[in-house]
């Protein structure tokens, strides 16, 4: 399945960005100029600049234009627990290392609510970011009977959040737990990086609007890679 143009356009800009070629402070394109380099369209082209503000790698000012952020790689939280997010919760290239079908118990994470012998779609994938580093692991289980063609998906670049928007499967709320643990041999040859090593857990719960689980999934982050950060605005959204 060919890479959808936005994710294209961005790993090209986050490239850039990664590299030094576009520098702190850099004026990244406007969505017209994107429009005209690329041929897409404007819904496309903002999602680009939308998603790499809200990595962390861009700012965007009204009336400016969009500016490479400096610093380390950011992350939003909030992200995560956005059941309308479209695009991945962690940017970058995603690799499945495996996608099957277990009983709940298996899964290796809870599944509140589900039984034990119930089967679950379970995804494990790996990020990197655009120098091939190994940024985070991530494993998501579903219940089969919510989402029984789920391995038919481009699985490379799914965001389960926008599949249920799209299968009308009506997810009502997410909650986001943030642990520190140690790092097993299995998820620590994942990351490169040495067992025992503290590093960043992040689980996420949803459920659907009938009170039952949707999603249980985790990512285990590389804490000398990413830095998350929480941003809402404060600005008031009606006139005076």
């Amino acid at each position: 399945m060919a890479t959808p143009a936005y994710l294209r356009i961005r790993t090209e800009l986050e490239r850039r960005i990664r590299s030094g070629a576009l520098p702190p402070g850099a004026r990244l394109p406007t969505e017209a100029e994107l429009q005209q380099q690329f041929s897409v369209g404007r819904a496309t082209a903002q999602r680009v600049l939308s998603e790499l503000a809200q990595a962390g790698l861009a700012e965007r000012h009204r009336r400016r234009g969009t500016f490479v952020a400096g610093g380390a790689r950011q992350e939003n939280l909030l992200r995560l627990a956005n059941p309308a997010l479209q695009g991945p919760e962690v940017p970058g290239r995603h690799s499945v290392e495996s996608a099957s079908v277990v009983p709940a118990e298996d899964a290796d994470v809870e599944l509140p609510g589900v039984a034990d012998d119930a089967p679950v779609n379970q995804l494990r994938r790996l990020k990197f970011d655009v120098d091939e580093n190994p940024i985070a692991v991530e494993l998501s289980a579903i219940p089969f009977s919510l989402a029984p063609r789920l391995f038919d998906e481009d699985l490379a670049h799914l965001t389960v959040h926008d599949y249920f928007a799209r299968n009308g499967i009506p997810a009502a709320k997410s909650r986001v737990y943030v642990d520190p643990v140690l790092l097993d041999d299995a998820n620590a040859a994942r990351l490169r990086i040495a067992p025992g090593q503290a590093v960043i857990r992040l689980r996420r719960l949803t459920w659907l609007t009938n009170g039952k689980l949707a999603e249980a999934m985790w990512h285990l982050i590389r804490p000398d890679l990413v830095e998350f950060f929480i941003e809402q605005t404060t600005l008031s959204t009606t006139g005076s």
